[in-house]
C-alpha cells in the first residue's frame, strides 16, 4: 500500500488492513516497516477523528464512572463536591456542579474539565 491521506471508507479500509498486518508482524521501532505502522496509525485515527467522532459521556455519568473505578462512596466525594447532602444533590442532578467543584474534580478525580462543563445528556 502506498501512504497517502485517507480520502475514502475504501482507503481508510485498506489501510485498516495494513495496519493489521503490521501489528501481526510486530515490527521494531525506527525500522522501515515500524515507522510505516506509526504513519499509518496515524492516518487512521485522524480518519476516524474526523468520521467517527465520539461524543462525551454526560458530567454525572463521567463522576460516577470514576467513582466506581476508584471504589469511592458519595461520602467520599465530600472533599471534592461539599457536604453529603450537597453531594446527593450533584449526583442526582439536582443541583450543578460549582467551578470549585469542578477544578476539584479535574485536579484530585483526573476528569477533564471538558466533560464537566458539558451539558447534560438525561442520562
Amino acid at each position: 500500500m502506498d501512504i497517502r491521506p485517507l480520502h475514502t471508507e475504501a482507503d481508510y479500509k485498506e489501510a485498516l488492513a495494513a495496519v493489521s498486518a503490521l501489528v501481526d508482524a510486530d515490527p521494531a521501532p525506527d525500522t522501515p516497516e515500524g515507522d510505516k505502522l506509526e504513519i499509518l496509525a496515524m492516518l487512521v485515527e485522524r480518519y476516524e477523528a474526523e468520521h467517527f467522532p465520539l461524543d462525551l459521556p454526560d458530567p454525572l455519568a463521567a463522576i460516577r464512572f470514576r467513582m466506581e473505578q476508584e471504589g469511592l462512596t458519595p461520602r467520599d466525594m465530600q472533599p471534592y463536591l461539599g457536604n453529603l447532602n450537597r453531594v446527593y444533590e450533584v449526583l442526582n442532578g439536582k443541583r450543578a456542579l460549582s467551578l470549585a467543584m469542578i477544578r476539584r474534580l479535574t485536579r484530585e478525580l483526573k476528569i477533564p474539565a471538558e466533560v464537566l462543563i458539558a451539558e447534560r445528556t438525561g442520562t
